[in-house]
């Protein structure tokens, strides 16, 4: 049996804020659709306001992927054949702690420093837990969304 393709989706005020923030915490690309959105657009499939000029290109105004940098992508559209993460607009803010997150191990000894990159980005610390299972650092992205450097 071939495995399930999966991606991970999040909501988001402002997609193209959090795909910047993301793709620069995660060393990820975002995914490049103008092709796509050109084809789109020229069939009719697409009308225009439904896409943004993104980094000089054209995106999808509602949502928008990155992608790990070595993974495969389909060439014809942008889209990403592996690691994924896609930032779709919704109309309301976060409300509540999220029941999904995401840890990341910037690998031994460099905690400290990825936490302070990831606050230049536009990050924040809520807490720094250490205990019997380890220690790591519980810090929001721009919109409040959790997640953990080990």
């Amino acid at each position: 049996m071939t495995p399930v393709h999966w991606k991970v989706v999040i909501d988001a005020e402002d997609p193209h804020a959090q795909a910047d923030f993301w793709a620069a915490a995660l060393h990820y690309e975002s995914e490049d659709n103008d092709a796509l959105i050109q084809r789109l657009l020229e069939l009719g499939a697409l009308p225009r306001e439904a896409t943004v000029e993104y980094h000089a290109r054209l995106a999808f105004r509602d949502l928008v992927a990155v992608r790990h940098p070595d993974d495969p992508y389909d060439k014809d559209s942008g889209t990403g054949l592996g690691r994924r993460l896609l930032f779709q607009r919704v109309p309301e803010p976060k409300t509540v702690k999220n029941r999904l997150h995401l840890d990341l191990h910037p690998g031994e000894g460099a905690r400290a420093a990825e936490v302070e990159r990831l606050t230049g980005l536009g990050a924040s610390v809520l807490s720094e837990v250490s205990g019997p299972s380890g220690a790591w650092v519980v810090m929001q992205d721009p919109e409040g969304n959790e997640f953990c450097v080990h």
